[in-house]
């Protein structure tokens, strides 16, 4: 059965930076399913409106469709269970269902300040008048205005990243000796950042960052062999 999964990319189609999309490319390499990966675009609605809504990832699993990275991941555990498991368990899951409110309600703001004009940057072009529009729209400034301070922006974040800090200080996933779904939520994010931005978000002596590095060569190595922008 082929698994199918619109993925955002920006101008080169090799560029998959979607932080959302990422959770699920990391979901399906932890349980080791092979998917045909689908290059989507902002302005590219009609592709995806067989799944009643405008946004990816969508995951077509045979003749079933699946939105929103939680319901996805949720799909891919349920319907493979011979396979890996993302969470460990019933209290697994409900702990990567935290993970995930935690981090879109207390972090990622942080994380979307540093590096949204560099997502606008590398876009296709008939993408990048949608995203300037809507995104200045939904912050009330220029995108260029966003993070004027990139020092402050980052103490922001190391500051909002304290309890998932705290965590890797004594074990070095969130999952514990292994990264599981917990870690992917976070873990997509800073994909996102590596993936359309040059800026370092994390200081090297932050146990953040050794976690980061530690999640990169996982996996394989796929997420570090993946097209980025970062240059460290």
């Amino acid at each position: 059965m082929t698994i199918t999964l619109y993925e955002l990319t920006g101008a080169d189609d090799d560029l998959r930076f979607s932080p959302y999309v990422w959770r699920i490319r990391l979901a399906l390499a932890h349980k080791g399913l092979d998917h045909e990966g689908v290059a989507w675009r902002f302005t590219e609605k009609d592709a995806i409106a067989f799944s009643g809504q405008g946004k990816v990832p969508v995951l077509v699993d045979g003749d079933k469709t699946v939105i929103d990275s939680w319901d996805i991941a949720c799909h891919l555990e349920d319907a493979y269970p011979d396979h890996p498991s993302l969470f460990g368990g019933e209290a697994g899951r409900a702990g990567a269902y935290f993970v995930k409110h935690w981090f879109e309600t207390g972090v990622n703001r942080f994380i979307a300040k540093m590096v949204v004009a560099d997502v606008w940057a590398v876009l296709h072009e008939k993408d990048k008048s949608y995203f300037r529009e809507t995104r200045e729209k939904a912050l009330g400034k220029k995108l260029e205005e966003v993070c004027t301070d990139e020092d402050a922006a980052r103490a922001d974040l190391a500051q909002a990243l304290t309890p998932m800090r705290a965590v890797l200080q004594t074990q070095p996933y969130l999952g514990g000796a292994a990264p599981n779904f917990m870690d992917y939520i976070p873990f997509a994010a800073f994909m996102w950042a590596r993936c359309s931005s040059p800026r370092a978000l994390l200081e090297s002596d932050d146990p953040v960052h050794g976690w980061r590095e530690r999640m990169l060569d996982s996996l394989g190595g796929m997420p570090r062999a993946a097209k980025c922008v970062e240059t460290g």
